[in-house]
């Protein structure tokens, strides 16, 4: 039971990391070309709801949102609770 969780977190996790840098990118590009932009928002929820990693590894290699420190702190505190969610419920297992 633990071990198909873990699973399914993992693959959770990556899911939400590959789309947040497919997000990412895609609105650095928009940024640079003057369309129509991606929200925020949009930017923001996937990083702290599962794409945290992809977020911020985004953010480093587009170099792109870098300068908002909201961004920052949301895709921190977003790492932060889904590496702490696995581990408590190992502990508490």
């Amino acid at each position: 039971m633990e071990t198909i969780f873990y699973l399914v977190y993992v693959v959770f996790i990556a899911v939400m990391s590959l789309l947040a840098i497919i997000l990412y990118a895609s609105d650095k590009k928009k940024a640079k070309s003057g369309a129509w932009r991606t929200p925020e928002s949009v930017l923001l929820g996937f990083g702290f709801f599962g794409g945290a990693i992809g977020a911020l590894i985004a953010m480093k290699s587009f170099r792109h949102k870098t300068k908002h420190w909201y961004f920052w702190v949301v895709n921190i505190l977003g790492l932060i609770w889904q590496i702490a969610l696995p581990v408590a419920i190992f502990v508490l297992l």
